[in-house]
């Protein structure tokens, strides 16, 4: 029996620019099962944000639309529900931390305020429930001085401790799924490290499952329990952990790793890949990698592959899948 807790369909998501329509989410499949992180990785501008806001129902529409696809969590399409069922399930049963919790905490409202505020529309509680619970979720998210934190304005605050405090407002009602858009982008490395660990922590207490939206391989190598690659709106590589850091099968793929340092290749010069990702309003024929990718041969910008199994639950939408251009 699955045990999908989160599952896209097919999803096509494209913006009305000055009157003409751009594709920004091609076709994509992805599933999360219970307990499960799972990271979306890519450039900027692949697509990432627009996968993940398009499950939460944050999508501005217009100018975007849904046009295709279905986005079914815990046994419902979510593009079916009502606005104010949406709103049910936002916060409640799906949790969000954005990369910059400067642009989404209230800077009007102290940061107890905003958790509780969360816990009397979700939970029902009293407010003297719902205030003994934000101290007890602050603690949860190692901000000692609770008390402190919580009769705070987000202005007061430093930059990891609101991102914590994010974390806090997210997981507050025990939602069963999260998404973490570049959670750590904005932090140094020691404080990123501690906001790591404890979402790690926080998905095992709880067996959620975790969309984590990525950028830095380094991170979700670390992290991961299964990696999927996004280019120009199209999931184009999806593969557990270790099959995709020990034998990517897609040229971006091989690319992007070869891009960052590790210490297993110490001594070779990093990769550069060339080009950009293709503007969403003008994306080439064929397969969108095309014309950066070393391997492309004329089939491949007449025909976009499809995503399909090349080796055992490991996804690629190559022509050439698997095949190198090194030595």
């Amino acid at each position: 029996m699955s045990t999908s807790l989160l599952s896209i369909e097919k999803l096509h998501v494209s913006f009305n620019v000055y009157g003409k329509r751009v594709q920004a989410v091609r076709g994509n499949n992805l599933s999360i099962n219970k307990g499960e992180l799972h990271s979306l990785v890519g450039e900027s501008g692949s697509g990432k944000t627009v996968t993940s806001t398009a499950v939460l129902g944050l999508l501005p529409v217009p100018p975007a639309e849904i046009e295709e696809g279905k986005i079914h969590f815990a046994g419902r399409d979510l593009l079916t529900l009502s606005p104010a069922e949406m709103r049910q399930v936002r916060g409640k049963e799906i949790g969000m931390v954005f990369q910059e919790p400067s642009r989404y905490l209230n800077p009007a409202f102290k940061i107890g305020e905003q958790i509780r505020e969360m816990l009397l529309l979700h939970q029902g509680m009293t407010r003297q429930d719902a205030d003994d619970k934000v101290v007890q979720t602050l603690e949860h998210v190692g901000l000692k001085d609770s008390a402190r934190v919580a009769s705070s304005y987000p202005h007061e605050l430093s930059g990891g401790m609101k991102q914590r405090a994010m974390i806090g407002m997210a997981i507050c009602c025990e939602p069963s799924l999260l998404i973490a858009d570049e959670p750590t982008t904005a932090l140094d490395v020691t404080i990123q490290r501690q906001i790591l660990s404890l979402i790690l922590q926080i998905r095992n207490e709880n067996s959620m499952g975790i969309l984590f939206v990525s950028h830095d391989l380094s991170v979700v190598e670390d992290i991961s329990d299964r990696v999927s690659v996004i280019y120009a709106g199209k999931i184009v590589e999806s593969a557990p952990r270790e099959q995709f850091f020990s034998g990517p099968l897609h040229p971006y793929s091989k690319l992007l790793l070869l891009s960052i340092p590790d210490r297993r290749r110490r001594g070779t010069r990093l990769k550069a890949i060339t080009g950009r990702v293709p503007n969403a309003e003008d994306l080439p024929a064929g397969c969108a990698f095309h014309p950066r990718c070393p391997l492309a041969k004329e089939i491949c910008s007449a025909s976009d592959p499809q995503l399909k199994n090349y080796k055992p639950d490991h996804k690629a939408a190559c022509h050439f899948a698997g095949e190198s251009w090194m030595d």
